[in-house]
């Protein structure tokens, strides 16, 4: 989940969300997020743009295929990367969120809460569709994506 970056790599914000630009789901997530997040502290990036991509290949620990959530923090030349449930727990904490499912998800071993996790990203597209193309960012929350 830990990686030193070297110097040839461009430094990250320190918390970073990547999202499946085409899931609708992820889409609605990302701009409530943005609408949650009035100090600004999470940044925003579609897996399937530069960046994603780039951490993808830096993090071989991530399930190949992944095309959900996933939280990235860097810090002191370091990168972290969590998925499934982790991703969500963790940016949960970045917003100082709180709620009884998020705390029933932090209860449950790791396991039980990325099968659900699992399980309902498995028919996302089914119930939220897909887009044809990842959304521009309005004038105001372009800063916050890096693609």
């Amino acid at each position: 989940m830990m990686k030193l970056m070297d110097s040839s790599e461009v430094a990250l914000p320190p918390r970073l969300v990547l999202y499946d630009g085409v899931c609708g789901f992820c889409d609605r997530t990302v701009q409530h997020l943005i609408a949650l997040d009035k100090a600004g502290r999470l940044h925003f990036a579609p897996l399937q743009g530069p960046t994603g991509t780039a951490i993808l290949s830096r993090h071989p620990e991530v399930p190949k295929g992944l095309d959900s959530i996933l939280y990235v923090e860097s810090a002191s030349g370091t990168e972290s990367v969590r998925w499934w449930s982790q991703a969500v727990l963790h940016i949960a904490a970045a917003l100082e969120l709180t709620s009884p499912l998020l705390a029933l998800a932090g209860w449950l071993p790791r396991w039980c809460a990325d099968l659900g996790y699992r399980a309902f990203a498995a028919v996302r597209y089914r119930l939220f569709g897909r887009l044809n193309q990842c959304r521009v960012p309005s004038a105001e929350q372009r800063a916050r994506f890096l693609d």
